[in-house]
């Protein structure tokens, strides 16, 4: 007899599974301490209008099945109108049976909007109605919504140029979810954009200084990494394809920042000498203010040129790359940890390969001053998936700590993706619950593993980022004024 589609016992196979969920899973808050929610649409607390708004604008997931399924691209990102787009993707998520959208869809319907009706092209219409109508409440603003699913802090993902304005209007609001500002840098890491020098010219004016040289770059960046830190923020973030760990020296750096600068081109080892000394420093600056500097690892970006000249990048053009990682990740912890300067790192891997690569280099840099110093973090992106999930908590499992795992993240851009904290709980308590049935964990360690599970889904993550010690102390900084 078959089971009935997302019940209370979604994904969970056992008693023992059941019990981990429910007791100890299911009642945990949630941290999110990396995501890509727009702080300006918080700090508004916006109500959007349709379910396309909050479903589809951005989301490169379902862009990517329409797609494949043959859907034109003016009702993805084109000027069809929110129903026609709407009408699109419920015609195409019957498509998606065993891709991970056909449960994130149904869980996001059901946990939000409580419909249990399947989404297809017959049942749009009305499905898009109820909807709508539920968004124009008050409910259903952005602010509501994450109260609505027990979000204790949210991370956002920031430039060093952004002002952070919207971090300080929420800091003050009394909204009771957490809203903190990540450094992410990879602009200040890319000589070679054709857009670098505008970018260190916004930079710039961010930091209240002109950035001539590389002893300014860095000046300007040490200035907003404290202008962060004065708004709360405790984590940096970095989207790499792979650590750059070159030998550089601080002329060599210098030259190469100059040549950018100037207009040239820079060849290969240039390029590598630059970025690898960038990472160092920034290493440095997390370290000093004790920040968890996090890196996500193996994205092949932007492989469509014609895609990316129509509808630029970040539009669902991306893949898994086959980059090498262990060598450089080696160089580049050692150089750090031989200096006594290594911070709490987080490691993301995209590529499945590598799993076992990572799971076991983070034991070479985990000394013994705080748990779960360097974190293999959660499957992400391709991988934010049942199966990509279960391979990363095996890996970790089998060479390092699971019970001092950080758990579970969005990475999103929606207000609707929270179901996925579920869907990742419901995956963790269903491994340990299997294990307990089958003999390969004692029945009698059911109280820890409860433990466990909260541990990872909540608690590893609250103390691991500083966020029991309550919300930090925001100071008004005056923004700088260009020089």
């Amino acid at each position: 007899m078959s089971k009935p589609f997302l019940n209370e016992d979604f994904l969970l196979q056992t008693e023992a599974a059941r019990q981990l969920y429910h007791r100890h899973a299911a009642p945990q808050p949630i941290i999110d301490y990396h995501c890509h929610l727009p702080p300006d649409q918080i700090a508004q607390n916006r109500q959007f209008d349709n379910l396309t708004q909050i479903w589809l604008y951005g989301d490169h997931y379902k862009w990517r099945a329409m797609r494949a399924n043959g859907v034109n691209e003016r009702f993805i990102t084109g000027d069809a109108s929110d129903w026609e787009k709407f009408e699109k993707w419920a015609g195409t998520v019957p498509f998606t049976v065993r891709n991970p959208l056909y449960h994130w869809t149904h869980l996001e319907l059901q946990r939000y909007f409580g419909i249990t009706e399947l989404l297809d092209k017959t049942s749009a219409r009305r499905i898009y109605d109820a909807c709508n109508a539920q968004l124009r409440t008050p409910a259903f603003s952005v602010q509501s919504l994450l109260a609505k699913m027990h979000v204790e802090t949210v991370c956002t993902t920031d430039d060093p140029a952004d002002n952070l304005e919207h971090h300080q209007t929420l800091a003050v609001s009394g909204f009771g979810t957490r809203v903190l500002p990540t450094f992410r840098p990879d602009k200040a890491m890319t000589p070679e954009a054709a857009d670098y020098n505008q970018y260190l010219d916004r930079l710039g004016a961010a930091a209240g200084q002109k950035i001539h040289t590389y002893a300014d770059l860095l000046g300007a960046l040490r200035q907003r990494h404290d202008h962060f830190a004065a708004h709360g923020c405790r984590l940096s973030d970095h989207g790499l394809e792979h650590i750059y760990a070159s030998d550089y020296t601080e002329g060599e750096a210098a030259a190469a920042f100059a040549k950018a600068r100037g207009g040239y081109e820079l060849d290969t080892f240039e390029i590598n000498q630059l970025k690898s000394a960038l990472l160092i420093f920034l290493a440095e600056l997390d370290w000093e203010k004790g920040w968890t500097q996090q890196f996500h690892l193996g994205a092949l970006r932007n492989n469509n040129s014609r895609a990316l000249r129509q509808l630029g990048p970040d539009t669902g053009w991306d893949s898994i790359g086959d980059f090498s990682q262990g060598r450089a990740l080696s160089r580049f912890f050692d150089r750090l940890d031989s200096q006594d300067k290594l911070a709490k790192t987080i490691l993301y891997n995209l590529n499945p390969a590598d799993n076992e690569l990572i799971a076991t280099m983070i034991g070479n840099f985990n000394d013994g001053s705080v748990a779960g110093k360097v974190q293999f973090g959660s499957g992400w992106w391709f991988l934010d998936q049942k199966d990509g999930m279960e391979k990363q908590l095996n890996a970790l499992s089998n060479m390092g700590l699971l019970s001092r795992f950080v758990g579970m993240l969005t990475d999103s851009r929606s207000f609707l993706s929270y179901p996925r904290h579920e869907y990742f709980r419901r995956i963790l308590c269903n491994l340990l619950g299997n294990d307990v049935e089958n003999g390969e964990l004692p029945a009698e360690i059911m109280p820890w593993l409860g433990e466990v599970v909260e541990n990872v889904s909540y608690r590893n993550a609250k103390a691991y980022f500083g966020f029991e010690q309550g919300a930090p102390t925001v100071q008004p900084v005056a923004e700088a004024t260009h020089v």
